[in-house]
């Protein structure tokens, strides 16, 4: 293993322990047994690395949902809200990096989405244009309703995470999918719910 994957790697065992309050870079040369400057070789300073631990978090889930059985429709965008949901609670520290840490390397709306830079949102992409090309949406731009599920699967997986909604996950994740299928089924017309 190299010294560039030496760093990163430590760098995201330190995230997994303490988030991004224990990567510094002081923490990860220590952890590795180089100098914080040594680091400087290889990433040019502690955004690129944080860059670096999005980069990865990204891979995972788009790898999540590339790994997914094949579905149709309205029960692959469910597919993947529950993987999402998944990806959160069993991986927390991975989602953390992937949708949560400030970086230039994160997907951005709508432009990342549109232009098709993120494999994981491509899938999403695609059947929310062929339920509007079959005219089985209401007049909204399939971004727009990719955007609304996302605000509100990541505003709850947020407000679970802190503690603010009652009850155990199992309640949690019930709450999750009803909330998330009454969005989706929203922006569809009447006669195709």
């Amino acid at each position: 293993m190299d010294t560039q994957d030496r760093i990163f790697k430590a760098a995201r065992r330190l995230f997994d322990e303490k988030g991004l309050e224990g990567v510094s870079l002081r923490n990860v040369a220590k952890k590795i047994g180089i100098t914080p400057m040594a680091i400087y070789r290889h990433f040019a300073d502690k955004q690129a690395l944080i860059d670096a631990l999005v980069l990865d978090g990204l891979a995972e889930w788009s790898a999540r949902v590339e790994a997914l059985p094949p579905a149709k429709g309205l029960a692959k965008i469910e597919q993947i809200g529950e993987a999402y949901l998944d990806f959160a609670l069993k991986a927390p520290r991975r989602f953390e990096a992937a949708f949560l840490l400030p970086s230039t390397k994160a997907r951005r709306y709508p432009d990342d989405f549109v232009a098709g830079r993120s494999p994981a949102g491509n899938v999403s992409m695609k059947i929310l244009e062929e339920a509007a090309a079959q005219g089985l949406i209401k007049d909204v731009a399939p971004i727009e309703i990719m955007i609304t599920n996302a605000a509100l699967s990541q505003g709850l997986i947020s407000l679970y995470r802190a503690g603010r909604v009652a009850g155990g996950e199992r309640e949690f994740r019930d709450l999750y999918r009803r909330a998330m299928r009454r969005s989706t089924l929203s922006f569809l017309k009447e006669k195709t719910r």
